[in-house]
Protein backbone atom coordinates (compact mmCIF):
# COMPACT_ATOMS: atom_id res chain seq x y z
CA UNK A 1 0.00 0.00 0.00
CA UNK A 2 1.43 3.29 -0.73
CA UNK A 3 2.40 5.51 2.10
CA UNK A 4 -0.01 8.15 1.65
CA UNK A 5 -3.03 6.03 1.43
CA UNK A 6 -1.45 3.92 4.92
CA UNK A 7 -1.50 7.75 6.58
CA UNK A 8 -4.93 8.00 4.73
CA UNK A 9 -6.53 4.81 6.38
CA UNK A 10 -4.64 4.85 9.49
CA UNK A 11 -4.23 8.54 10.58
CA UNK A 12 -6.75 11.01 12.01
CA UNK A 13 -9.19 12.88 9.81
CA UNK A 14 -9.56 16.44 10.68
CA UNK A 15 -10.95 19.59 9.04
CA UNK A 16 -9.72 23.21 9.94
CA UNK A 17 -12.49 25.90 9.70
CA UNK A 18 -13.31 29.34 11.62
CA UNK A 19 -15.85 31.84 12.18
CA UNK A 20 -14.41 35.23 11.92
CA UNK A 21 -10.76 33.97 12.41
CA UNK A 22 -11.62 32.17 15.56
CA UNK A 23 -10.73 28.72 14.22
CA UNK A 24 -11.24 25.08 14.94
CA UNK A 25 -9.63 21.56 14.11
CA UNK A 26 -12.94 18.98 14.34
CA UNK A 27 -12.62 15.42 14.61
CA UNK A 28 -15.58 13.86 13.31
CA UNK A 29 -16.00 10.65 15.55
CA UNK A 30 -19.28 9.12 14.32
CA UNK A 31 -17.43 6.47 12.08
CA UNK A 32 -14.99 5.92 14.96
CA UNK A 33 -13.88 5.89 18.63
CA UNK A 34 -11.87 8.67 19.00
CA UNK A 35 -9.78 9.74 22.52
CA UNK A 36 -8.56 12.94 22.68
CA UNK A 37 -6.05 13.19 25.70
CA UNK A 38 -5.10 16.71 27.27
CA UNK A 39 -1.55 15.87 25.86
CA UNK A 40 -3.23 15.35 22.05
CA UNK A 41 -5.23 18.67 22.22
CA UNK A 42 -2.62 20.09 23.05
CA UNK A 43 -0.21 18.66 20.86
CA UNK A 44 -2.76 19.45 17.96
CA UNK A 45 -3.04 22.80 19.02
CA UNK A 46 0.10 23.93 18.72
CA UNK A 47 0.60 26.28 15.21
CA UNK A 48 4.46 25.31 14.77
CA UNK A 49 4.50 21.39 15.43
CA UNK A 50 0.95 20.35 15.31
CA UNK A 51 -2.21 22.24 13.52
CA UNK A 52 -3.12 25.19 15.20
CA UNK A 53 -6.46 26.02 16.82
CA UNK A 54 -8.12 28.19 19.31
CA UNK A 55 -10.57 25.22 20.22
CA UNK A 56 -10.94 21.70 19.15
CA UNK A 57 -14.24 20.00 18.78
CA UNK A 58 -15.37 16.82 18.45
CA UNK A 59 -18.44 15.74 16.54
CA UNK A 60 -20.30 12.41 18.31
CA UNK A 61 -23.40 10.37 17.75
CA UNK A 62 -26.07 11.16 19.97
CA UNK A 63 -29.87 11.50 20.79
CA UNK A 64 -29.90 14.52 18.51
CA UNK A 65 -28.41 15.18 14.91
CA UNK A 66 -24.77 15.58 16.48
CA UNK A 67 -23.58 15.80 20.14
CA UNK A 68 -20.61 18.16 20.47
CA UNK A 69 -17.31 18.30 23.03
CA UNK A 70 -14.84 20.62 22.84
CA UNK A 71 -11.13 21.18 24.08
CA UNK A 72 -9.19 24.77 24.94
CA UNK A 73 -5.83 24.79 23.40
CA UNK A 74 -4.48 24.07 26.76
CA UNK A 75 -6.16 20.86 27.02
CA UNK A 76 -8.83 21.97 29.29
CA UNK A 77 -12.47 21.48 28.37
CA UNK A 78 -15.36 23.73 27.60
CA UNK A 79 -18.93 23.47 27.69
CA UNK A 80 -19.27 25.63 24.88
CA UNK A 81 -18.24 27.78 21.89
CA UNK A 82 -20.34 29.18 20.00
CA UNK A 83 -18.16 29.57 16.69
CA UNK A 84 -17.87 26.13 16.57
CA UNK A 85 -20.82 25.06 16.82
CA UNK A 86 -21.45 27.08 14.15
CA UNK A 87 -19.29 25.99 11.78
CA UNK A 88 -20.24 22.32 12.63
CA UNK A 89 -23.55 22.96 12.18
CA UNK A 90 -22.98 24.57 8.89
CA UNK A 91 -20.78 21.01 7.82
CA UNK A 92 -24.18 18.86 8.83
CA UNK A 93 -26.65 21.12 7.28
CA UNK A 94 -24.17 20.59 4.02
CA UNK A 95 -24.05 17.18 4.39
CA UNK A 96 -27.59 16.28 5.16
CA UNK A 97 -29.18 18.83 3.16
CA UNK A 98 -31.08 19.82 6.66
CA UNK A 99 -31.67 23.61 7.37
CA UNK A 100 -32.60 23.07 10.83
CA UNK A 101 -30.14 21.27 13.56
CA UNK A 102 -30.56 20.14 17.15
CA UNK A 103 -27.35 19.63 18.65
CA UNK A 104 -26.41 18.22 22.39
CA UNK A 105 -23.16 19.80 24.33
CA UNK A 106 -21.98 20.37 28.01
CA UNK A 107 -24.26 23.95 27.76
CA UNK A 108 -27.39 21.77 26.83
CA UNK A 109 -29.35 21.22 23.73
CA UNK A 110 -28.44 24.15 21.00
CA UNK A 111 -31.05 24.73 17.74
CA UNK A 112 -28.99 25.83 14.72
CA UNK A 113 -30.69 26.84 11.45
CA UNK A 114 -29.45 27.97 8.11
CA UNK A 115 -29.83 32.02 8.38
CA UNK A 116 -29.59 32.42 4.50
CA UNK A 117 -26.39 34.37 2.73
CA UNK A 118 -23.90 31.61 3.76
CA UNK A 119 -24.80 32.82 7.47
CA UNK A 120 -25.43 30.44 10.27
CA UNK A 121 -27.27 31.47 13.57
CA UNK A 122 -27.02 28.58 16.64
CA UNK A 123 -29.74 29.82 19.82
CA UNK A 124 -26.73 29.38 22.58
CA UNK A 125 -29.51 29.18 24.98
CA UNK A 126 -30.40 31.08 28.21
CA UNK A 127 -27.49 32.92 29.76
CA UNK A 128 -26.68 32.11 33.56
CA UNK A 129 -26.74 35.74 35.42
CA UNK A 130 -26.86 34.21 39.11
CA UNK A 131 -23.61 34.33 40.82
CA UNK A 132 -23.43 30.37 41.46
CA UNK A 133 -24.08 29.75 37.99
CA UNK A 134 -21.75 31.36 36.44
CA UNK A 135 -19.88 30.21 38.77
CA UNK A 136 -18.30 33.10 41.07
CA UNK A 137 -16.56 32.03 44.40
CA UNK A 138 -18.78 33.90 46.40
CA UNK A 139 -22.14 35.77 46.25
CA UNK A 140 -21.67 39.44 44.68
CA UNK A 141 -23.80 41.95 42.60
CA UNK A 142 -22.73 40.35 39.03
CA UNK A 143 -24.24 43.42 37.62
CA UNK A 144 -20.86 45.58 38.46
CA UNK A 145 -18.44 43.16 40.04
CA UNK A 146 -16.01 44.67 43.01
CA UNK A 147 -13.04 44.53 40.50
CA UNK A 148 -11.71 47.36 38.89
CA UNK A 149 -13.16 48.74 36.50
CA UNK A 150 -16.86 47.07 37.10
CA UNK A 151 -16.93 44.89 34.62
CA UNK A 152 -20.14 42.41 34.44
CA UNK A 153 -19.95 38.64 34.86
CA UNK A 154 -21.62 36.50 32.57
CA UNK A 155 -22.43 32.56 32.21
CA UNK A 156 -22.76 30.99 28.72
CA UNK A 157 -21.92 27.68 29.58
CA UNK A 158 -18.42 29.03 30.20
CA UNK A 159 -17.25 32.15 32.45
CA UNK A 160 -17.18 35.66 30.95
CA UNK A 161 -15.89 38.68 32.51
CA UNK A 162 -16.65 41.96 30.30
CA UNK A 163 -15.55 45.46 30.98
CA UNK A 164 -17.31 48.45 29.26
CA UNK A 165 -14.25 50.89 28.19
CA UNK A 166 -13.99 54.60 26.39
CA UNK A 167 -11.45 52.58 23.57
CA UNK A 168 -10.62 48.67 23.14
CA UNK A 169 -7.79 49.35 21.04
CA UNK A 170 -6.10 51.15 23.78
CA UNK A 171 -6.12 48.05 25.99
CA UNK A 172 -2.93 46.14 26.36
CA UNK A 173 -5.31 42.74 26.41
CA UNK A 174 -2.31 40.61 26.61
CA UNK A 175 -1.23 41.54 30.04
CA UNK A 176 -5.19 42.59 30.51
CA UNK A 177 -6.45 39.22 29.39
CA UNK A 178 -3.89 37.05 31.72
CA UNK A 179 -4.39 39.08 34.53
CA UNK A 180 -7.92 38.97 35.05
CA UNK A 181 -8.49 35.34 33.59
CA UNK A 182 -7.49 34.08 37.08
CA UNK A 183 -8.82 36.08 38.74
CA UNK A 184 -9.90 35.00 42.17
CA UNK A 185 -13.26 35.64 41.85
CA UNK A 186 -13.56 32.93 39.22
CA UNK A 187 -12.79 29.63 40.79
CA UNK A 188 -12.75 28.29 36.96
CA UNK A 189 -10.98 30.63 35.24
CA UNK A 190 -12.45 33.28 33.14
CA UNK A 191 -13.01 34.84 29.37
CA UNK A 192 -12.06 38.48 29.49
CA UNK A 193 -14.16 41.21 27.20
CA UNK A 194 -13.13 44.99 26.41
CA UNK A 195 -16.13 46.54 24.53
CA UNK A 196 -16.82 49.80 23.57
CA UNK A 197 -20.07 50.62 23.03
CA UNK A 198 -20.60 52.63 19.83
CA UNK A 199 -24.18 53.24 19.42
CA UNK A 200 -27.66 51.66 20.85
CA UNK A 201 -26.94 48.43 18.63
CA UNK A 202 -23.65 48.54 17.89
CA UNK A 203 -20.26 47.04 20.09
CA UNK A 204 -16.78 47.01 19.29
CA UNK A 205 -15.06 44.14 21.37
CA UNK A 206 -11.97 42.57 21.77
CA UNK A 207 -11.56 39.28 23.39
CA UNK A 208 -9.13 37.09 25.51
CA UNK A 209 -10.16 33.50 25.81
CA UNK A 210 -9.16 31.64 29.28
CA UNK A 211 -6.75 28.29 28.65
CA UNK A 212 -6.38 30.10 24.47
CA UNK A 213 -5.20 33.67 24.62
CA UNK A 214 -6.03 36.47 22.18
CA UNK A 215 -8.33 35.14 19.63
CA UNK A 216 -9.55 37.10 16.25
CA UNK A 217 -13.48 35.96 17.12
CA UNK A 218 -15.56 34.26 20.30
CA UNK A 219 -19.26 33.54 19.69
CA UNK A 220 -20.11 33.13 23.50
CA UNK A 221 -18.16 36.15 24.78
CA UNK A 222 -19.91 38.26 21.56
CA UNK A 223 -23.13 36.70 23.85
CA UNK A 224 -21.81 37.84 27.09
CA UNK A 225 -20.82 41.17 25.75
CA UNK A 226 -24.05 41.70 24.12
CA UNK A 227 -26.19 40.88 27.48
CA UNK A 228 -23.47 42.89 29.89
CA UNK A 229 -24.75 45.77 27.59
CA UNK A 230 -28.03 45.57 27.36
CA UNK A 231 -28.53 44.47 31.25
CA UNK A 232 -26.66 47.74 32.00
CA UNK A 233 -29.08 49.99 29.20
CA UNK A 234 -26.29 50.36 27.06
CA UNK A 235 -27.79 49.01 24.10
CA UNK A 236 -30.88 47.07 23.23
CA UNK A 237 -31.13 43.29 23.35
CA UNK A 238 -29.69 42.96 19.15
CA UNK A 239 -26.83 44.24 18.22
CA UNK A 240 -24.01 44.07 16.06
CA UNK A 241 -20.70 43.24 17.10
CA UNK A 242 -17.29 44.50 15.45
CA UNK A 243 -14.61 42.00 16.25
CA UNK A 244 -10.83 41.88 15.39
CA UNK A 245 -11.98 38.83 12.75
CA UNK A 246 -14.87 40.43 11.92
CA UNK A 247 -18.73 41.24 12.49
CA UNK A 248 -21.64 38.97 14.41
CA UNK A 249 -24.88 39.72 15.51
CA UNK A 250 -26.34 38.60 18.73
CA UNK A 251 -30.14 38.77 19.82
CA UNK A 252 -31.47 38.21 23.08
CA UNK A 253 -34.91 36.62 22.82
CA UNK A 254 -37.13 35.01 24.74
CA UNK A 255 -36.28 31.64 23.68
CA UNK A 256 -32.06 31.64 23.99
CA UNK A 257 -29.20 34.22 22.61
CA UNK A 258 -29.00 33.81 19.12
CA UNK A 259 -26.09 34.05 17.46
CA UNK A 260 -25.25 34.59 13.77
CA UNK A 261 -22.87 34.84 11.39
CA UNK A 262 -20.38 33.94 8.13
CA UNK A 263 -18.53 30.25 8.73
CA UNK A 264 -15.44 29.01 6.70
CA UNK A 265 -14.22 25.67 5.88
CA UNK A 266 -10.24 25.99 5.28
CA UNK A 267 -9.54 22.80 4.55
CA UNK A 268 -9.30 18.57 5.59
CA UNK A 269 -6.15 16.69 6.46
CA UNK A 270 -4.93 13.77 8.17
CA UNK A 271 -2.96 13.59 11.52
CA UNK A 272 -0.12 11.07 10.86
CA UNK A 273 0.22 8.18 12.90
CA UNK A 274 3.60 9.32 13.72
CA UNK A 275 2.16 12.49 14.83
CA UNK A 276 -0.39 10.52 17.17
CA UNK A 277 2.63 8.21 18.56
CA UNK A 278 4.59 11.70 19.35
CA UNK A 279 1.65 13.07 21.59
CA UNK A 280 1.77 9.30 23.59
Amino acid sequence: MPAMQRILTSGLPFMKMHGLGNDFVIVDARARSVEISPALAQGIAHRQFGVGFDQLAVIENGDSDAHLVFYNADGSTSAACGNATRCIARFLMEETGKTDLTLTTGRGTLYARDAGDGLTSVNMGQPQLNWDEIPLAEEVDTLELPIEGAPTATGMGNPHCTFFVEDAEAIPLTEFGARYEYHPLYPERTNVQVAQVIGPDHIRMRVWERGVGITLASGSSSCATALAAARRGLTGRKVQIDLDGGTIWIDWREDGVWMTGPTCHVFSGTLTPEFLRSQG
